[in-house]
């Protein structure tokens, strides 16, 4: 009896197009089915198989030995036969039939039609249900569920990493009704499709579907990816996770059975696993705590940036109000008759007038705060208020970083001036920094008046091109009137 050939290390994968190595392209005259089977074969360029330790087997191969398929094909003639081979073997072995499908298709353009937005499938055996996805538009945001297992983690941060820009399909299962002598039945999908990445409404965009009978597990991915790095997965941490027998019958590099390690095998591989788990629960939460600092910054640092009226004046009051000041709204209680704000540490209270300019700020802008204080005893005799501080946003439709650091320019009149005079990206620069005891010097009075304070130095204007992103904001349809 001849001995059986050596174990190769490669696991078979079945992918159901035809070899594009032996596909070439057909003529342009030729039958449009022809023309698209060529182009879904040569998705597969390029990827390295026996690297990544695969062995793909093509349309008219067997498939029975195969690990997992990639993009089966329920319709006969077109991949069929291949796919209950590959289900039947997957069957006869006791082992789950592992799958790779992508849904949509990266090359098209999106179609948008009077019957709804551009969907897609991936339709499961039976064409009794399938998954369907809505194309996403460019420059959506995506992230990676919390939580995710090791498996699960690494191929959302492979695609992240290497497919980042999209396109992107929020997907869904989908019923079938089909109409019979009965009536309409509806066919639900048995299964539960769990999210591994998702867009900003929770949506899945890559995930995996778990039918119920546990016999089966779908990875669907979108059109576009990187096949390697997909691949790469496959073999490294899909297939020893789900489907450990299939490396081991072919004695792959990648198998990692337990029982068969040293101990210092099973040492390094514990102490890795541990590292990941505490990278990937780390990771989320200081991406959770990089998102609530964000959300609590956000309206601040655009208000002191790019606001006018009640959205700078806010922003205003919450710098003062971390800097240990007790803030009250004047424009809340007594109309426009007075400043805007009312500022009080300890004995010293301040009358705060909040303006914004789009170009260089009037000095006019000084004679309201003096008229506010002037009047101030009418409204609240007994409050007694005889400073003020005037904070003005000014040049705000200029990037920050372009801004003149002093309000005002013209020697002669900063050097009548009686009141501070503060900068709104002056104060963006202490709060930013956190740097209280600036806020409470300027405010105050606490620096010499005939000069306005000075707050961190921005970006320079020749390198805010780098940083454009930090203070980009959507333009307006119209300019707001300035306050």
């Amino acid at each position: 009896m001849a001995p059986s050939a050596a174990p190769s290390g490669l696991v078979a994968v079945h992918v159901a197009v035809r070899n594009p190595a032996e596909f070439p392209e057909p003529h342009p005259d030729a039958h449009e089915t022809l023309r698209d089977q060529w182009v879904a074969a040569h998705k597969y360029d390029g990827i390295t198989w026996e690297k990544a330790g695969a062995d793909p087997r093509w349309l008219g191969t067997d498939t029975s030995t195969c690990a997992a398929a990639i993009n089966p094909s329920i319709f006969g003639g077109r991949g069929a036969d291949e796919f209950t081979r590959f289900l039947d073997g997957a069957a006869s072995r006791g082992e789950t039939a592992l799958i790779i499908a992508t849904i949509g298709d990266a090359d098209s353009e999106p179609r948008n039609s009077v019957f709804g937005a551009d969907v897609a499938h991936v339709y499961f055996r039976g064409l009794d249900s399938s998954i369907a996805g809505k194309r996403l538009g460019s420059g959506s945001e995506i992230a990676l569920v919390p939580g995710l297992d090791a498996v699960d983690q690494d191929l959302a941060l492979r695609i992240r990493n290497s497919s980042g820009e999209g396109p992107w399909w929020a997907m869904a299962p989908r019923s079938l009704a089909a109409e019979g002598p009965s009536g309409t039945t509806v066919y639900e999908p048995e299964g539960e499709l769990v999210p591994i990445m998702v867009d900003t409404l929770g949506d899945p965009v890559v995930a995996r579907w778990m039918p119920s009978d546990g016999k089966q597990i779908w990875y669907i991915l979108p059109d576009g990816i990187n096949w390697n790095t997909v691949v790469g997965w496959l073999v490294e941490r899909a297939l020893p996770a789900h489907v450990p027998g299939a490396l081991r019958r072919v004695r792959s590099p990648h198998s990692l059975d337990p029982n068969l390690e040293t101990t210092a095998e099973s040492s390094a591989r514990l102490a890795l696993e541990e590292l990941e788990r505490y990278y990937a629960t780390e990771k989320a939460r200081l991406h959770a705590e990089q998102k609530r600092a964000k959300e609590a910054a956000e309206p601040i640092r655009t208000g002191l940036l790019f606001g006018t009226g009640s959205e700078l004046v806010d922003a205003v009051a919450a710098v003062l109000r971390a800097a240990g000041f007790d803030v009250t709204d004047l424009d809340k209680e007594l109309g426009t008759k007075s400043a805007d704000l009312l500022a009080i540490r300890g004995e010293d209270a301040r009358l705060v007038e909040v303006k914004s300019e789009g170009g260089q700020a009037k000095e006019a802008l000084v004679a309201d705060l003096e008229r506010h204080l002037s009047t101030w005893p009418q409204l609240r005799p007994h409050q007694p208020v005889s400073r003020g501080t005037l904070v003005v946003n000014h040049q705000r439709k200029l990037d920050p970083a372009q801004r003149t650091p002093a309000v005002y320019g013209r020697r002669e009149f900063v050097a009548t001036l009686q009141h501070p005079v503060i900068p709104a990206t002056a104060l963006f620069g202490w709060w930013r920094t956190e740097d209280w005891e600036a806020v409470r010097a300027a405010v105050l009075g606490q620096q010499n008046h005939s000069t306005e304070p000075n707050g961190p130095a921005l970006t320079k204007p020749e390198r805010a091109a780098q940083r454009r992103s930090l203070w980009s904001r959507p333009r307006r349809s119209a300019d707001p009137t300035d306050t």
